[in-house]
């Protein structure tokens, strides 16, 4: 009789740690439809961007809108300053990010962007192993330069939304996990015109875009 029991008993809680289980399985699956896993495929826009001087200086291609809002990263993201080059040359960006700016050189620096940038301010002059910060919090492209060292200089990009890319070498570029929807797909150039093509991104495909004839600003 005392076994009975105590097997009816070891029965009866291998019965409630099942629906337990499945209760987590439905909650899990549910889950999944809020932030993250359970999003809308996202479709890819890949292209070429056709002209001489990406080989000399990356393009950035990134969708103009995009509905929604997109915070910068929480963790400030750097450009460099050594053998009196801004590293890296290029830097697209979120709007609101924040970006240190380190002399790695043996010698004093300076970050300025000068008038009619997006985003106008001065860092100061500051010596080795000082790290300075800037936030850019106005889309468009910033200028920079050292007033220090007239031959340098470099740009920050800021954007909407982060649907964007750097061209390699041969004007390659691809932009993953886009919303599906129509877009305004544009070309920044520091020495070029901005270009825009419409452009139609499908969940789970991938839109073809080549870009060409681009003028000298």
């Amino acid at each position: 009789m005392r076994k009975s029991k105590i097997l009816t008993l070891f029965i009866a809680a291998i019965a409630v740690v099942g629906l337990l289980s499945a209760g987590s399985i439905v909650q899990a699956e549910e889950g999944g439809h809020g932030h993250g896993g359970g999003q809308h495929e996202g479709g890819t826009i890949k292209g070429l961007v056709k002209t001489p001087w990406v080989k000399r200086y990356p393009a950035v291609v990134y969708v103009d809108h995009v509905d929604g809002t997109f915070p910068a990263p929480k963790e400030n993201v750097f450009m460099g300053q050594s053998n009196l080059v801004f590293k890296p040359r290029i830097m697209p960006v979120l709007k609101d990010t924040t970006v240190d700016f380190t002399n790695d050189d043996n010698v004093v620096h300076n970050v300025f962007a000068p008038p009619g940038s997006a985003k106008e301010f001065n860092l100061g002059t500051y010596g080795v192993g000082v790290t300075k910060t800037e936030t850019f919090d106005k889309l468009g492209e910033v200028p920079l330069l050292c007033n220090v060292h007239a031959e340098m200089d470099a740009f920050v990009v800021v954007l909407q939304n982060p649907y964007y890319a750097l061209t390699d070498k041969k004007g390659n570029f691809e932009i993953k996990n886009v919303p599906p929807g129509s877009y305004k797909l544009k070309v920044w150039h520091e020495k070029l015109k901005e270009v825009t093509q419409d452009v139609v991104v499908e969940a789970g495909k991938t839109a073809s875009v080549e870009f060409k004839g681009l003028k000298k600003r």
